[in-house]
Formats: structure tokens, sequence, C-alpha cells
């Protein structure tokens, strides 16, 4: 496998949990009613992404294969607690 090859399977591993992590930062504030400050909506979604990537990698770990949908689901469930926990405000 050469170079381009590597790039092009690695952009196609990690774009849903890039896609997820920015779809999260961007319209869960809207939804959610909360507000994040100002200029934070980057950081979050890079944190959302990695997250998301970390859950995607523990899966294909776990199940030896990618695309399964139970890593989807991780993936899913990892981006939305990691947004919730930092939307929540404080002292409640």
């Amino acid at each position: 496998m050469g170079p381009l090859d590597f790039a092009n399977h690695l952009l196609n591993f990690v774009a849903p949990a890039l896609f997820v992590g920015f779809f999260l930062a961007l319209t869960a504030p809207v939804v959610l009613g909360v507000r994040a400050k100002p200029g934070s909506w980057l950081g979050l979604a890079i944190l959302n992404s990695l997250v998301g990537c970390c859950a995607l990698a523990a899966g294909l770990w776990f199940f030896g294969n990618d695309g399964k949908m139970g890593t989807y689901a991780g993936m899913l469930l990892a981006c939305s607690l990691s947004q919730l926990a930092f939307l929540r405000p404080a002292g409640k």
C-alpha cells in the first residue's frame, strides 16, 4: 500500500468522527438552548472529533474490522457525552 492509499484509508476511517464532531459542536447549543463561550465551537469540535476517533479505534480493536454498527453507535455515544459534559452549566 502506497502513501496515497494509506492516507485515503485513514481519512475514510476518521471521516465519520470528524463529521459528527463538527456537527454536534455547531448544532448542540441551538438544540439544547445552552450557550457556549464565544469562539469555543472549534475547540469543542476538535475535542468531539478526537473522542470519536478514539471510539472508532476501540471498535476496530474490539471487533477486529471497521464498519460495524456497534462501533458507530459507540462513537455517537462518546461524542454526545463529551458534548454534554462541555456544555453542562456549572453548579447543576
